[in-house]
């Protein structure tokens, strides 16, 4: 670390002695006051705001990892647009975002259905002018147990809400970031699309194709300025995860393989995702993030 005094560099453990020798507690404090008022802590402070003016849809977001990234989004000052299959619980999500004063629209959407994607995205413009941000964390799995069990209903079912619903939503939205100069999609995988889970097999062969979507899009659609990225979270306590982590035996015996001996928190993802949509992130894309805890998580 080094200061500029009367224009000479000083080194800081001469600085130091420096304090010392005069013994003055007004140019600790002084030094005290110029620490915090840096850059790197300029920066972190200016971070609550860093997102204003932006414009933010999050789907599957009434709960949950994609509630706790609205959140996280809106803080920052985005505009976030929150959608759920169910009106009551859009509701109630547009609720507790508006009483943390949380700039928020809500609309219902099951993004497997194009008329409801076509529906979030022009209620989105109509009421906040643009699009800069899409995080696509919708996803289902309508089966568990032996992978040759399941059936083409099962796959259809799950690779079209978790894969091509997402490639379909990115496309519709990019038009749309182009005319704002740029923007940022996040996509939700999981750990599993790096070690498949037992009993999850078409779920985690669906979160695997998510991050080669990823390395696909990125260089196609750097070319409008707008970055794309994944994270992929590892045992997180939500509903959504409940069967993996309800019962003591099955969650015990996960956390032996985590480095961070406790389930991951959805604002531990939500920020994560906020980050990747910041320009703090500008020369981030294509990549994904495993935020795990340290499970192993390598393909």
């Amino acid at each position: 670390i080094r200061l500029i005094i009367k224009n000479r560099p000083l080194k800081l453990p001469l600085l130091f002695q420096f304090f010392l020798k005069k013994k003055s507690l007004e140019m600790l404090r002084a030094f005290t006051k110029c620490l915090l008022t840096n850059g790197v802590a300029g920066r972190r402070m200016m971070s609550q705001g860093s997102l204003a003016g932006k414009v933010a849809i999050v789907t599957a977001s009434t709960d949950g990892i994609g509630l706790a990234t609205a959140q996280s989004l809106g803080k920052r000052g985005a505009h976030v647009v929150v959608s759920s299959r169910r009106q009551a619980n859009v509701d109630k999500a547009v609720s507790l975002l508006r009483s943390e004063n949380i700039q928020v629209t809500g609309t219902c959407c099951n993004v497997g259905n194009s008329e409801d994607r076509e529906k979030l995205i022009s209620t989105t413009l109509e009421q906040c002018g643009g699009i800069d941000f899409l995080v696509s964390n919708a996803a289902v799995n309508p089966f568990f147990g032996n992978i040759l069990d399941s059936t083409e209903e099962v796959w259809n079912k799950i690779l079209h809400v978790n894969v091509t619903a997402a490639f379909l939503l990115t496309k519709q939205v990019v038009p749309h970031m182009e005319k704002r100069g740029g923007g940022s999609v996040v996509l939700v995988s999981s750990v599993a699309g790096y070690q498949p889970m037992q009993g999850l097999g078409p779920y985690s062969v669906s979160k695997t194709a998510l991050l080669g979507l990823t390395r696909a899009l990125a260089p196609d659609l750097a070319q409008s300025n707008i970055r794309i990225n994944c994270v992929a979270p590892g045992i997180i306590k939500t509903r959504f995860s409940t069967a993996l982590w309800q019962s003591e035996d099955l969650r015990n015996e996960l956390l032996k393989q985590m480095s961070i001996k406790r389930l991951g928190k959805p604002e531990d993802i939500g920020e994560v995702i906020a980050f990747l949509c910041s320009d703090e992130a500008s020369f981030i894309t294509g990549e994904t993030i495993t935020v795990t805890g340290g499970m192993n998580s390598r393909l």
